[in-house]
C-alpha cells in the first residue's frame, strides 16, 4: 500500500515537484520586485491578489490536510483503494504557505505604493463574499458526519474556481489599456514552469502506479496546471504579439513622482550659483532630467554641468 514501483519514477516524482515549487514560488517575486522598483502598482489589477488570497487558502487548506492527517488519508483509500498514494507531496505543502505569504505582502504593496485610481472590483467582493459563505456552510454541513475528505475536496473546488476567475481581469485590463506595463512578464514564465512541471509530476506517478486514479483523485491540482499553462499562454500572445513592449514605450508617461534626476552634488552647487547670476535674463532655478522613450541621447551630470558654466559665462 501507498509505495512506489519504481525507484526512478520516484525520482522523477520528487524532482519534478519541486522544480514546480521552485517556479511556481519564484513567479511571485518579478511583480514584488517591479513593484517595488516603480513605486507604484499602477496596471497591476487589484483582483489579482485580492482572489489569490481566497485562492491560495483553500488550497492551503486541502494540501495541508491531505499530507498531515490520518483521517482524510484514511478517508482518501476507502474511496479510491488501498493501493492508491495520497496525491498531494511535500512540495504542495510548502507552495502553498509561501504563496499564500507572497499574496498577503503584494497586498501590503498595494497599500503603500501609488495606485492611482485603482481599487477592487464589486465583482471580486462578491465572489469572495460567496467563496467562504459557501465555506462556512460546507463546514456546519460536514462537521456532524466527520466527512472531512468530502470538505477538503470543495476547498479544492474552490481553489480551481478562482484560479479561472483570477487571471481574467488582468487579461481584460491589458486587452483595455492595449499594453502589458504594470503586469510582470517574468511572473508568467515562472508560473507557465510551475504548471507545466506539475503536470509532469503527477504524470510520473500515474506512469508508476499504472493507474490514473491520482489525476481525478486530485483533479483539483490537475486543473490547476492546464488553467495556469492556458491564461500564461494568453499573456505572452498579449505581451510579445499583440502589446509590444516597444509600442508600450512609446505611449508611456512617466509620472513626476517616478522620475529620476541625473543630478550630481555639484550640479546642484551650479544650480544654487545660477540662480543669482544677474547677467542673465533667465536663472536655472530646477534641472531634472526625465528619460523620455526614442530619446537616448541623456548627456551625464558632469557634461550637463559644464554647459551650464558655459551659458554663465556668455
Amino acid at each position: 500500500m501507498d509505495s512506489w514501483n519504481s525507484i526512478y519514477e520516484e525520482v522523477a516524482y520528487g524532482v519534478l515537484g519541486w522544480i514546480s515549487f521552485l517556479s511556481w514560488s519564484l513567479c511571485f517575486y518579478p511583480q514584488v520586485l517591479l513593484n517595488y522598483r516603480r513605486k507604484s502598482v499602477v496596471g497591476f489589477n487589484f483582483d489579482f491578489p485580492a482572489l489569490n488570497l481566497t485562492k491560495h487558502t483553500s488550497y492551503l487548506v486541502y494540501n495541508a490536510a491531505m499530507y498531515f492527517n490520518p483521517e482524510v488519508q484514511r478517508q482518501y483509500h476507502e474511496k479510491y483503494g488501498l493501493n492508491q498514494m495520497i496525491p498531494v507531496g511535500l512540495n504542495d505543502v510548502v507552495f502553498s504557505i509561501h504563496a499564500l505569504s507572497l499574496t498577503i505582502f503584494t497586498m501590503y504593496q498595494i497599500f503603500i505604493y501609488e495606485r492611482g485610481t485603482q481599487k477592487v472590483s464589486k465583482t471580486c467582493i462578491a465572489i469572495t463574499a460567496i467563496i467562504w459563505t459557501s465555506a462556512l456552510v460546507c463546514i456546519i454541513i460536514a462537521w456532524p458526519k466527520h466527512s472531512w475528505l468530502w470538505l477538503i475536496s470543495v476547498f479544492n473546488t474552490f481553489q480551481v474556481i478562482i484560479t479561472t476567475i483570477k487571471y481574467i481581469p488582468q487579461a481584460v485590463t491589458n486587452f483595455n489599456r492595449k499594453s502589458t506595463v504594470g503586469w510582470s512578464i517574468g511572473f508568467v514564465f515562472f508560473d507557465l514552469f510551475g504548471g507545466l512541471f506539475s503536470f509532469g509530476q503527477m504524470c510520473a506517478q500515474s506512469i508508476d502506479q499504472g493507474s490514473v486514479v491520482n489525476f481525478y483523485g486530485n483533479l483539483g491540482k490537475l486543473l490547476l496546471s492546464l488553467e495556469v499553462m492556458l491564461f500564461d499562454l494568453l499573456f505572452i500572445v498579449q505581451h510579445y504579439v499583440l502589446y509590444p513592449e516597444e509600442r508600450d514605450k512609446g505611449n508611456m508617461v512617466v509620472p513626476t513622482e517616478e522620475a529620476e534626476p541625473f543630478i550630481d552634488s555639484g550640479m546642484q552647487r551650479n544650480k544654487g550659483s545660477a540662480s543669482k547670476d544677474d547677467s542673465t535674463s533667465t536663472g536655472i532655478n530646477d534641472l531634472t532630467i526625465v528619460a523620455v522613450a526614442g530619446k537616448p541621447d541623456l548627456k551625464s551630470g558632469s557634461v550637463l554641468a559644464m554647459e551650464i558654466d558655459d551659458r554663465r559665462a556668455i
